[in-house]
């Protein structure tokens, strides 16, 4: 499909579909999801593991929220037995949050879930499209890179 319009117009556009398409991607990939957990929960759940052993405060920032809404967040997980709080060995004054053996669980059972959810939808595409989207996925992590150095 030929596009006109300045190279300006050309980017907007383009960064409109892939927005939306992002967007629609990342709805049914939270679709996929066992444990019964809240989208916050569970992406609070990956920041844990990702950073291995926040403090609350930490994983408030990562997780652009506020620390109460944290709180809240990491108590349900708890109460789940999907986390733990242990006290940090060299101040003991400040409490961190770690990923419980049954919360890796619900993150590997969650990972496996969506991993064949797009294996599924990746078989449906041509030989071509398969190798096409190799590529994109290539550029959309370098786009995701972009402010992480």
């Amino acid at each position: 499909m030929a596009q006109t319009g300045t190279l300006e117009e050309v980017e907007m556009e383009l960064a409109a579909r892939l927005r939306l398409a992002v967007t629609r991607l990342h709805r049914r990939l939270r679709q996929q999801s066992v444990g019964g957990l809240t989208p916050s929960q569970a992406a609070a759940l990956a920041a844990t593991e990702r950073l291995g052993a926040p403090t609350l405060g930490e994983l408030a920032v990562a997780e652009a929220v506020q620390p109460p809404s944290m709180t809240r967040i990491v108590a349900a997980l708890e109460t789940q037995g999907l986390v733990g709080r242990v006290v940090d060995p060299e101040d003991r004054r400040v409490t961190r949050v770690e990923v419980s053996p049954a919360g890796r669980v619900v993150l590997d059972q969650n990972r496996s879930l969506k991993d064949v959810f797009l294996a599924e939808q990746l078989h449906r595409l041509a030989p071509d499209e398969r190798e096409a989207l190799g590529e994109l996925t290539r550029l959309v992590e370098k786009l995701a890179a972009v402010g992480e150095r």
